[in-house]
């Protein structure tokens, strides 16, 4: 048993999972998935430690669960330059492994687990008006976390419980990344007061200067891992064998992810501020050849304080701080018939205090050309705006025993899209909104039984607004996703 845990935990950690609602997937194990992911108010699983810990007080006895789930994601982007391009078919396992001690006879119920709780992720070869060839665009969240629980019970009926799990997360970006022109701070040699680099590239040529309104460099932002500790609050009421109820309270977390690597190119941008003097060069001087335009052109780099030789590409050390939200949620659960059962639940989801921004501190910039056009010493930060919207969520299902043996369940999951028209761009579309579920259980013997279930998250198209807030060439695009996850649990009760 300690060898499987490790290697569940180390399996764990190196998964990735695509956004299913947000950045949060529905559910924990497959059992619960089939019947809509509903689980607050319904004691029937050790993974009630990743939605209301107190319901472990209410299990039938210790038990074991171990989950593995498949998440296969499509996804389309539209825009000017790219027709319905398809982003390349991943596929993300997400595994779990729970513990849960419950005795009758004794209040204090405790447990112990590792779980995928969410993430996202995309990949995309795309044009850019900026770059001969399409360049890659590609993503990855994974947020993992695993810890002790614990839940007493007050009464036979009511109990109280908490987790307290490290969080462990993995993030990296890679694509062309564009910024205003006003980020560049440097001031160039032989220019009026007041005139910076920015100000060159967004002035209109009219007035000598390249007609920007944003500067754009591939990047390459990798290696980012962080820790945090995350908690949960919740409160179970099973006053009959026919009818339960719990709230839950997930604590807002702050992950600084540290130790990444920044790669930051920007020849494709100079080599078109370059161009566009050249233009302008020859337009002023109709008799001046190519040569001599690009002789006059290098010269006047040279002289605001640019040496050409070294290019305009730059790696630098990185943090990001990103933080992920505090929820509330509610559920209940209703035998109808002896052997039919109904739950639902609810949750707000405050992504709005969240992900609002996210912060990117470099620092050691290596590129000496970079930094004077940046007007620092190569450390500066930025703020990557996402401004998410809360999220509101409703989940139902239902469970048939066919016999002792056989139990069949359905459900559905909706969550309203937080990401706003604003800030939507492909490699971070967590949009999808309903989810449809089904499965079933059989107890193969004793005291060992399998459970499987399917979840389709429906096709979401969005587009977004016609100024994006990341890029322009994002205005008015149309980002596309869906999602097929494929869940397979076992659970063992001990005793």
């Amino acid at each position: 048993m300690k060898r499987l845990g490790i290697v569940v935990f180390v399996a764990t950690l190196t998964a990735t999972a695509f956004a299913t609602n947000g950045t949060r997937i529905v559910g924990f194990n497959a059992k619960t998935i089939g019947r809509g992911g509903t689980t607050i108010g319904l004691f029937d699983s050790p993974m009630l430690m990743m939605t209301n810990p107190a319901g472990i007080s209410f299990l039938n006895g210790s038990s074991i669960d171990a989950n593995f789930s498949l998440m296969v994601p499509s996804l389309k982007f539209t825009n000017i330059l790219n027709s319905e391009v398809e982003g390349k078919t991943n596929y993300f396992p997400m595994p779990g492994l729970a513990y849960a001690h419950q005795s009758p006879d004794a209040p204090l119920a405790w447990g112990i687990g590792v779980f995928t709780q969410g993430g996202m992720g995309a990949d995309f070869a795309l044009k850019h008006t900026l770059f001969p060839t399409a360049q890659d665009y590609h993503s990855r969240l994974a947020v993992m976390q695993g810890g002790p629980s614990v839940a007493y019970r007050l009464t036979p009926q009511l109990s109280v419980g908490v987790s307290a799990h490290l969080v462990y997360s993995q993030l990296e970006f890679k694509m062309p990344y564009s910024l205003q022109p006003s980020i560049m701070q440097g001031v160039p040699n032989g220019v009026p007061p007041g005139m910076t680099f920015g100000a060159l590239f967004s002035a209109p040529p009219a007035q000598g200067g390249f007609g920007y309104s944003e500067v754009t460099a591939l990047a390459d932002m990798n290696e980012l891992t962080g820790f945090s500790v995350g908690g949960k609050i919740g409160i179970a009421y099973n006053p009959t064998d026919d009818f339960s109820l719990g709230v839950s309270y997930t604590l807002p977390t702050s992950i600084t992810y540290k130790g990444g690597k920044a790669a930051m190119d920007m020849t494709a941008q100079m080599n078109d501020a370059f161009g566009r003097a050249m233009q302008g060069y020859m337009a002023a001087n109709p008799t001046a050849t190519q040569q001599q335009a690009q002789a006059a052109v290098v010269a006047q780099f040279t002289g605001m304080g640019i040496d050409m030789t070294k290019g305009v590409a730059a790696s630098y050390d990185l943090d990001v701080t990103l933080k992920f939200p505090q929820s509330i949620g509610a559920g209940f659960s209703w035998r109808l018939a002896p052997h039919f059962r109904v739950s639902a639940e609810a949750e707000w989801i405050n992504w709005s205090s969240a992900f609002n921004t996210m912060t990117l501190s470099m620092s050691n910039g290596n590129n000496a050309n970079i930094n004077r056009m940046l007007g620092n010493a190569g450390t500066f930060e930025i703020l990557f705006p996402m401004q998410w919207k809360d999220s509101y969520n409703v989940r139902f299902g239902g469970e048939y025993d066919l016999s002792r043996m056989f139990t069949v369940r359905a459900g559905y999951a909706y969550g309203t899209n937080p990401v706003p028209q604003e800030t939507i761009f492909p490699v971070f579309p967590a949009i999808v909104e309903n989810h449809v579920m089904a499965g079933a259980s059989v107890n193969i013997a004793g005291p060992l039984s399998v459970h499987v279930a399917y979840e389709m998250a429906l096709n979401k198209k969005q587009t977004a607004a016609a100024a994006s807030q990341i890029a322009r060439e994002y205005n008015n695009s149309t980002s596309e996703l869906g999602e097929d996850l494929f869940h397979i649990s076992l659970s063992w009760m001990l005793h």
